[in-house]
Formats: structure tokens, sequence, C-alpha cells
């Protein structure tokens, strides 16, 4: 048998395509936690080559028969409360301000970093109650604690530019606690407007890898956007019968996001009849957040 020996490109060449598919088999995917409960309900239709989704939502079995108490406490099932021994309520002085926020999981050495940000009306608690929204926050923070990751949710005082500056002070402190950790940024309603400027942003434009519209509102900018040129991936999730931001401009804004370019990593998930708050109550974390880290920059 012949043997042919490598030339030093070939030989680096070849080597570094072996590192890379390591180095993909080795990317982080989130074990599962109540997946069976936590699943979308039946998929009415599918289109933009499966980007785009329609779910089954009814109030009466998502709502009704899944809480306790209706919008107030979920039943007992959908939820690990165990997940408080890990979760601080912190504050951390920044040149912005002070930020107040709640952390759950690991704040050095984070495997993966998750914030939400709340809407209008909103606080720092509203993204760690354990029994709203169907007990949907309770599972995200049970994904992190259970995965080596790092929940943040946090105060701001505003969703313009002071708002961006301590969200983002925020992230660039636990940045640099956990160097290799995957950022992804949460928005729901009116916390939108500081999922984008964030996107605008030089510092954490280049930084987060991925965003989450949650019943959220569009920003044409963000298509010039630092976060957009790194193709950080996009989730809409946005109920059918919003009357606060109509789910046809969010699909308008997704469809243009594709048109610019085809192949970029964006899904939209449309809850048919659903309302202003159902994609926080419905969201599946563990599905969306794998799908972003396997697309994340």
């Amino acid at each position: 048998m012949a043997f042919r020996f490598l030339s030093p490109l070939h030989a680096f060449l070849a080597a570094s395509f072996v590192l890379c598919l390591a180095g993909q088999a080795d990317a982080l995917e989130l074990k599962s936690f109540k997946d069976d409960l936590f699943a979308y309900p039946a998929t009415l239709s599918t289109g933009d080559g499966g980007a785009y989704t329609v779910i089954d939502y009814r109030e009466m079995r998502d709502i009704n028969q899944r809480d306790e108490v209706p919008e107030k406490r979920v039943h007992p099932q959908y939820t690990d409360t165990g997940v408080r021994q890990v979760q601080q309520d912190l504050m951390l002085k920044t040149d912005a301000g002070d930020v107040r926020h709640v952390a759950v999981g690991k704040t050095q050495g984070a495997a993966i970093i998750v914030l939400y940000l709340h809407g209008q009306g909103g606080s720092r608690k509203q993204g760690v109650d354990d029994f709203t929204f169907g007990g949907n926050f309770n599972r995200l923070k049970n994904l992190m604690a259970g995965n080596g990751g790092l929940y943040l949710t946090p105060d701001f005082p505003d969703f313009g530019d002071k708002g961006a500056a301590q969200v983002a002070a925020l992230i660039d402190h636990y940045a640099e606690q956990s160097p290799g950790a995957k950022i992804f940024v949460a928005c729901g309603s009116m916390g939108g407007a500081l999922c984008w400027k964030l996107a605008a942003r030089n510092d954490t434009g280049r930084r987060i890898d991925g965003l989450l519209l949650l019943g959220s509102l569009w920003d044409e900018s963000f298509l010039a956007s630092p976060a957009f040129r790194r193709r950080v991936p996009v989730f809409f999730g946005q109920g059918s019968h919003d009357v606060v931001f109509p789910v046809a401009n969010q699909e308008a804004f997704f469809r243009s996001i594709i048109a610019r370019s085809k192949a970029y990593p964006t899904r939209f998930v449309r809850f048919e009849t659903g309302t202003h708050g159902t994609p926080i109550r419905m969201v599946d974390w563990r599905g969306t957040l794998n799908w972003m880290l396997a697309k994340a920059p």
C-alpha cells in the first residue's frame, strides 16, 4: 500500500476541520426539564421553509386547565421550586447606575447566560415568579440551573438609552465572569425596545448571541446593527389577537429579515387566538434556546 504524506498546509487544514467538528459536537445542548408538560400544542401550519409556525393555542386548555388559579398560580406539577436555592437578589454598581437584579444559577463560569427584560409596569420579580405564566419562568430557571447556566432578570429605569446602558453594563459584568458563555436576551412586550437598542450598540451588539421577542415590537434599524451583521439568531413569539403590538406588523418585520438575507437564522411562532402575554406563557424555552445555541455566531 502506498502512503501519501500531507503537506504542512493540508495537514493544518485537516486538523482544523477535525477541531471544528469536535467543537460542534461539544456545543451545549440544554437537557430536558418537564418537556412533555411544556411541549407546543398542535401545529396548524408552517411556512417560510419551516421558519414560520402557527400553533393551536386555546385559552380554556392552556390557561384554565393548566392553572390552579387562572393566570395567578399554575398546577404544582409544572414547577420545581428547589431552584430557589441558587437564586439571589443582587445589586451591581456600574458607571451607568446601580442595577438591581435577580440571578439564578452560576454567577461565575456559566456555560450559557439568559436575560429576561420585562415590559411596561413590570420588575425584576416578574421573570422569577414560579407560578405565573403557566410556570414557564420556573422552567427557564431550572433549565439554567440544571445546565450550568445563569439566568438574570434586572430592574432598569426606562426603555431608552439609560435603561439600555444599565442592561449593557450588567451583561458586560457577567460576560467577564463567564467568558465562554453564549448570551441570549429575551424581551417581553415593551422590553423589546431594549432588545433592539442592545443589538445596535457596538459593545452588546458584538457580544450577545441571540434575541427572543415575546409579544413585542419591531425595529427596522436592527437591519443595520452590529448584531444583524453577526447574524445573531432572532426568535419571535406573537399572539394572533395581540392588540398592543399587532401580529401583522411583527410578521412583516420577520419577513423583512428573511428578504434581506434568506439564510438568516430567524423563527416566528404565531399562537393562534393568543393575546399579548401568550408568548411568555407558551414559548418552549428549551427548544428555542437549543436552536439558538446551534445557530449562534
